[in-house]
């Protein structure tokens, strides 16, 4: 399954680095399925957002992605991918940028004929052959129709392909220099989300290592600072991370106030399952390595 991560410490510029994969011959990479793409992306501190990405095409194509990618921000997206749709490239690897905005994507959506059509001059500037950048220009297209409200936009797009088009998840993640939205539909992908205090849970730096691809993302700024997180998995055993709801729109603010809404309360028109899937879609779908336990609090 392709894992989504974001972060945002607020007003507050903070250093990240992040390891989107383990060396080849990692205990961590040993039996895990080669992902098809890497890429980090955050923002410049003139709110230039900045993406270093690459594709992967063997396990001996991983340089970049191997490499710690130190980065200053104040908000973070990162994404490894696992191909449902498109070739493994540069064009076709997350995140990416469209009107100042970064965006990730995990899940399928079918019947991109239909969407090429609905979309028009709006697909100007899709370099790939993926769902994932088509559906990010939509959302762009409905919020310039929106004038710019970004939560309304996602709402928009994310209803007309609920109801207009074959899909298994469309859970996204759309950053800016300060703000965060993510969204979760249907139930098919997981995706949660934690507020962190200064310190964490055990008064540490933030040190965050998925159970089934191979991102590990540390800031040691975050001993003091506090931070949102949104991901695909649990990346820790803190207890404290949630499941969003299935049709779940979640914002956080520069001041780190969260706040959600349920943007689509029924089912998708045409839910597909993974048996319905293409076999590679349906493997980009699946996870690796069983998620981690919740332990209870204490």
């Amino acid at each position: 399954m392709c894992h989504l991560f974001a972060m945002s410490s607020g007003a507050n510029q903070i250093r990240a680095t992040f390891w989107l994969l383990d060396a080849p011959d990692s205990p961590r990479a040993t039996g895990r399925r080669t992902p098809d793409g890497a890429g980090v992306g955050a923002f410049d501190p003139d709110g230039s957002a900045r993406v270093v990405k690459q594709s992967i095409r063997s396990r001996g194509d991983t340089a970049l992605a191997r490499e710690p990618q130190e980065l200053s921000s104040t908000t973070f997206v990162a994404h490894v991918r696992h191909a449902s749709t498109g070739r493994a490239s540069e064009e076709n690897t997350h995140p990416f940028v469209r009107d100042g905005r970064i965006f990730a994507h995990n899940g399928v959506i079918e019947g991109l004929g239909k969407l090429d059509a609905e979309l028009g001059v709006a697909g100007t500037g899709v370099y790939g052959d993926t769902d994932s950048e088509r559906f990010f220009a939509l959302i762009s297209r409905e919020i310039n129709a929106c004038d710019g409200d970004v939560g309304a936009g996602i709402t928009a797009a994310a209803r007309w392909v609920a109801h207009n088009l074959p899909l298994y998840s469309i859970n996204l993640i759309i950053a800016t220099p300060g703000e965060l939205w993510a969204l979760r539909y249907p139930d098919t992908n997981s995706l949660y989300v934690l507020r962190r205090g200064p310190g964490g849970r055990n008064a540490r730096h933030l040190d965050h290592a998925s159970p089934f691809s191979e991102i590990r993302v540390r800031s040691v700024d975050l001993l003091e600072k506090p931070a949102v997180v949104i991901e695909s998995e649990r990346m820790d055993e803190d207890p404290r991370w949630r499941l969003m709801d299935s049709g779940e729109l979640l914002h956080v603010a520069p001041d780190l106030t969260m706040t959600s809404r349920l943007v689509l309360d029924e089912p998708p028109a045409y839910q597909l399952s993974l048996d319905d899937l293409r076999p590679q879609a349906a493997a980009s779908q699946t996870t690796a390595v069983p998620d981690l336990p919740v332990p209870a609090s204490s």
